[in-house]
């Protein structure tokens, strides 16, 4: 467990952006976890949770508060014949890389999505009609108080792209899944052929610096009788030419918003205004978003403090 107080938020999430936090807690660990939670808790000191920062956008203002950033370098998993029992502190590909080695299916579909695990099951995160709720069996949580409880999977009213920890604030400290077995090639295929189709559509954040998909896809509508990708409706209405300062849209993947030299948190925050008018005006739909603003932004009431315990 490390603290840097303070520290720069911008070298903490995928986008590179973001002003400085009061202090910043770094735990790998489950234990690491409780024990930093209920010790802020006590001291009634307000946080903000985080894990690989991929869904992310901070203020370029930073933020006058402690963060806690829950990532381990190594995955920290434990097997018990097809059940797994994981830190959410894991790395969702890491994850991923170690079902395949170990010959068990259910979360491949995960290959190369950024993130923890913590992050992937309080979005639901998922790919291709699948997602990790429906290999949830149990998780450990921290409740709003910061007691421990283990609950199933009904306790987070899993649907598309959402749970009810994003109303709740709960913290997810480990997470077990039950899978299946499954020849260890056949896996090892998938996974490549996952990762070679994602490099096709996305930018690799390192060099093109971004939060992934930034809307979630449209849910069935008189408009889009099953579920859409909102890359197709941003793609008909044009937002490939939006730009707001630094920041502009992936030339290949127009659901993704990708910093440029000099872009600001406020010049993400603008783009995406723009373009979820441009889907709005063409198509009458309003897209919602995956990313999540943190801190304070101009012309907005729901990014002002949002996510804080």
């Amino acid at each position: 467990m490390k603290t840097f107080s303070p520290a720069l938020l911008s070298a903490y999430t995928t986008f590179q952006l973001g002003g400085p936090c009061h202090s910043l807690i770094e735990c790998a660990t489950p234990d690491e976890l409780i024990q930093t939670v209920q010790k802020l808790k006590n001291e009634n000191t307000p946080f903000l949770l985080i894990g690989g920062g991929s869904n992310l956008v901070v203020s370029d203002c930073g933020l006058n508060t402690t963060v806690i950033r829950y990532v381990s370098p190594t995955p920290l998993i434990e097997q018990h014949g097809h059940d797994i029992t994981v830190s959410a502190s894991t790395i969702l590909d890491d994850l991923a890389l170690f079902c395949v080695d170990e010959g068990l299916e259910g979360l491949n579909y995960t290959t190369g999505i950024p993130g923890t695990v913590g992050g992937a099951v309080v979005g639901n995160a998922g790919a291709w009609g699948k997602q990790v709720g429906d290999v949830l069996k149990s998780a450990l949580i921290l409740d709003a108080q910061g007691k421990a409880k283990t609950v199933g999977p009904d306790y987070f009213g899993f649907t598309y792209r959402h749970s009810r920890l994003k109303e709740t604030n709960e913290i997810i400290v480990s997470v077990t899944f039950i899978l299946k077995p499954k020849n260890p090639t056949e896996l090892a295929i998938e996974r490549a052929e996952i990762l070679k189709k994602r490099a096709e559509k996305h930018p690799d954040p390192k060099t093109q610096p971004c939060a992934g998909s930034f809307f979630r896809n449209i849910e069935p509508t008189s408009k889009a009788q099953r579920r859409q990708a909102s890359g197709w409706f941003l793609e008909e209405a044009r937002a490939k030419n939006l730009k707001a300062g630094g920041a502009y849209v992936f030339e290949h993947h127009a659901n993704i918003i990708i910093k440029g030299p000099h872009a600001t948190a406020q010049d993400v925050h603008d783009l995406q205004l723009k373009m979820i008018d441009a889907v709005k005006e063409k198509f009458g739909l309003t897209l919602i978003r995956e990313v999540r603003f943190v801190g304070k932004f101009n012309h907005t009431s729901q990014a002002n403090q949002e996510g804080f315990w």
